[in-house]
């Protein structure tokens, strides 16, 4: 089998149907240290400047044999356990078959060399986005090892055959942005107390007040489980991004009463882009917390510590296991 790189647009275009750039798929379409001493502290990237956000074309494989096409949704991985996403698709578009196997391969001489595995086997659940267009599969897998791993997904068809392609990727040693079980930068995001308007605080239409209340700071002094979402509503870039601070919004009515709800914009200056990312100046913050992809889900625990993160788009019922489990432990 042979694997190869596809263009980003040829991709979305020709095997999916889908924009890739959409306001109207990005948005909701409605009106627009108090933690215990042992705990690890993530640390940022030594880099100087922020790189360009990554293009979902370089995480993008397809199998000629088949056209089975897989969209790597997480590419900050580590060692150990952690969620692991992807998109496919097939000649016709979206995949969205309920569960999918995925069996994860170790490479220890490299891909030109004989796997080692499976080293894990089970069924991927199928995540789909809010109105139908776009969706994930998503689980929790174990890499023990850093270099480089490979994943055999397969889909059954209609006909009893089953598809099999597969999707090869690298694991560093450690993630780049806070990882499960350490403590976040305490690096502070500016909220309605420092600005005239919530418009220079989100390029979203729809805006929930209560996101921009609180800054990371004070929520990791407060004793008080809390979500952060790192997204830009109206600048959704990737296949794999979606309306995440909706969803965060719809969080904070459920949950709202026993932890809190922050939203950081990717950019400082929503009200000054009007539709021209030229003009767009990336928050710090993604610099300080090692983001380099378009949208980020934290979920920290009572004393400040990641209890779940999330690269992409995370649907409601994904985030919710996490929080209610942040809940019950705090």
């Amino acid at each position: 089998m042979r694997i190869q790189l596809l263009n980003v647009r040829r991709l979305i275009w020709a095997s999916i149907g889908l924009a890739l750039v959409s306001v109207v798929a990005c948005s909701s379409g409605t009106d627009p240290d108090t933690g215990s001493s042992s705990t690890p502290v993530a640390t940022a990237p030594t880099t100087s400047e922020r790189p360009t956000l990554t293009s979902t074309d370089d995480y993008t494989q397809t199998n000629e044999e088949n056209g089975l096409i897989t969209i790597l949704a997480t590419t900050d991985l580590g060692v150990g356990e952690g969620r692991f996403a992807f998109v496919l698709t097939e000649p016709d578009g979206l995949v969205k078959f309920p569960a999918v196997g995925v069996k994860s391969f170790y490479y220890p001489t490299g891909y030109e060399g004989e796997r080692e595995g499976p080293i894990e086997e089970k069924f991927t659940r199928f995540q789909l986005f809010p109105f139908g267009t776009r969706g994930v599969y998503s689980a929790s897998y174990n890499f023990g090892r850093a270099g480089q791993w490979g994943v055999e997904v397969s889909l059954p068809g209609s006909d009893g055959a089953v598809k099999t392609t597969e999707h090869r990727f690298d694991v560093n040693e450690a993630t780049t942005s806070p990882d499960v079980g350490t403590r976040p930068p305490d690096a502070r995001n500016r909220t309605l107390a420092d600005v005239e308007s919530v418009k220079e605080l989100t390029t979203g239409s729809l805006r929930d007040l209560e996101l921009y209340d609180l800054s990371i700071p004070d929520a990791l002094e407060s004793g008080r489980p809390f979500a952060v979402v790192f997204a830009s509503p109206a600048f959704c870039t990737t296949a794999v991004c979606g309306p995440q601070v909706e969803v965060l919004s719809e969080l904070n009515a459920t949950y709202g009463d026993r932890m809190d709800f922050i939203h950081v914009d990717l950019f400082i200056n929503p009200h000054e882009i009007q539709g021209d990312l030229d003009l767009a100046v990336h928050t710090p913050l993604l610099k300080e917390w090692g983001l380099y992809t378009d949208e980020w889900t934290f979920v920290m625990d009572s004393t400040g510590t990641v209890a779940g993160r999330f690269e992409g788009f995370s649907p409601y019922s994904e985030l919710e296991d996490t929080i209610i489990q942040a809940l019950d432990e705090g």
